[in-house]
C-alpha cells in the first residue's frame, strides 16, 4: 500500500506504507505520519500515475522544451577555454 501525500514545496510525493520519512527533490526531510494523505492505492505503479495525474491538476500538463525554445535568460550559457 502506498499513500500519496504533499511537501511543503507544494510538489506530490509517495511512500510506502510502514516508512517513517520520504526525501522531496527540494531537500526537506517529511514525516509522513504527520502529513494529510490525499490517496492511497495497492502499487507502486498506481502511486506513480496517481502522483502525475495531481501534479497536472495542480500545475497543468506537464511538457519538455528544447533549450533552443527556452528565453535565453533561462539557458544555460557554456564557455570554452581556448
Amino acid at each position: 500500500m502506498y499513500s500519496i501525500f504533499r511537501c511543503d514545496c507544494g510538489r506530490v510525493l509517495y511512500g510506502k506504507e510502514g516508512v517513517a520519512t520520504r526525501k522531496c527533490p527540494c531537500g526537506k526531510s517529511i514525516k509522513v505520519k504527520d502529513r494529510r494523505i490525499f490517496k492511497k492505492v495497492e502499487t507502486a505503479e498506481e502511486a506513480s500515475q496517481a502522483v502525475r495525474e495531481m501534479q497536472e491538476e495542480i500545475y497543468g500538463e506537464v511538457s519538455f522544451k528544447k533549450a533552443s525554445k527556452l528565453p535565453k535568460s533561462r539557458r544555460f550559457q557554456i564557455t570554452t577555454k581556448e
